[in-house]
C-alpha cells in the first residue's frame, strides 16, 4: 500500500524528516508513536502532500506508484485520506456540502452524520464554533465519506472527551475494515502522543519517530509499554 524510502523534508528551508523507511502492506495498521516535535504531523503532511513540506531526498510509493510530485488533490483521487490534528474553520462551506464533495455525491450525509451524532452540524460552516471532540468527529465523518485506502489519524483522540473516545474508535475501526477477519484491504497510519487509541483498536506494527528518524519499530504494545516505563530517549538509545 505505501512504502516511504529514505525521506528528507524540510520545512522552511529547515530538514524535519532525516532519513524516514516505512512500509505498511495492504489491511495493516501502523502506529507512530513520537514526542511533540518530533516530525509526526510533518511525515503525515508531507505524505498527503501539503505544498510548505519539501521532499528533498527519498521516495513515498503508493500502490506502486511514486506520488513525490503529485498535488493534494490527485492523492486523495488516489485513495489517501488524513484526519488533521488541528484543520482549518471553513466560512461558506457547510458540512453536509464537504461531505457530499468527499463522496462525489455517492454518501447519503445524514446516514454518515447520525454514525458520529453529528447530525445538527450537518448545516453548520465546516469546524466553525465546534469543539475539539466536534472536530475531531467532523473530520472522520469526511473520511468515511470519502472512503480512502489509506487512511492518516493525526492523533485521533486528542481533544475527545471520555463519553465520546468510544464512538471515535468505532468509526475508525470502520474506516480501516476491523469488522472483516479475512480480505481487509484498508490501511492506516496513526499518530498517538499518548496510546489511548489502543485501548479501542488492534495494531499490527508501531514506529517511533524521534528527532526526524525512526527510533524503533515493533509490536505498538509492546514499544508503548516501554515508552511508559523508560521514555522516548529508550528508543535513541536502541537506534545508536
Amino acid at each position: 500500500m505505501l512504502t516511504v524510502r529514505d525521506l528528507h523534508v524540510e520545512v522552511a528551508g529547515r530538514e524535519i524528516l532525516k532519513g524516514i523507511d516505512i512500509e505498511i502492506r495492504e489491511g495493516e495498521t501502523c502506529i507512530l508513536f513520537g514526542p511533540n516535535g518530533g516530525g509526526k504531523t510533518s511525515l503525515l503532511l508531507a505524505l498527503m502532500g501539503f505544498s510548505n513540506y519539501q521532499v528533498t531526498k527519498g521516495e513515498i510509493v503508493f500502490k506502486g506508484e511514486v506520488i513525490n510530485d503529485l498535488p493534494i488533490n490527485e492523492r486523495a483521487k488516489r485513495g489517501i485520506g488524513i484526519s488533521m490534528q488541528r484543520p482549518p474553520v471553513v466560512r461558506g462551506v457547510k458540512t453536509r456540502q464537504m461531505v457530499e464533495i468527499a463522496s462525489d455525491g455517492q454518501a447519503d450525509a445524514k446516514e454518515l452524520a447520525h454514525q458520529l451524532d453529528l447530525i445538527e452540524f450537518l448545516d453548520r460552516d465546516i469546524n466553525l464554533g465546534f469543539s475539539g471532540g466536534e472536530i475531531k468527529r467532523s473530520e472522520l465523518l469526511q473520511l468515511l465519506a470519502q472512503s480512502p485506502d489509506l487512511v492518516l489519524l493525526d492523533e485521533p483522540e486528542s481533544g475527545v472527551d471520555l463519553e465520546n473516545i468510544a464512538l471515535v474508535g468505532k468509526v475508525i475501526n470502520k474506516l480501516l475494515e476491523k469488522y472483516l477477519h479475512r480480505k481487509r484491504k484498508k490501511a492506516g497510519l496513526i499518530i498517538t502522543h499518548t496510546g489511548h487509541i489502543l485501548d479501542y483498536l488492534e495494531a499490527d506494527k508501531g514506529y517511533v519517530l524521534f528527532d526526524g528518524q525512526i527510533g524503533c519499530q515493533g509490536n505498538p504494545r509492546e514499544i508503548l509499554e516501554d515508552i511508559r516505563r523508560r521514555g522516548y530517549e529508550a528508543c535513541t538509545i536502541c537506534r545508536r
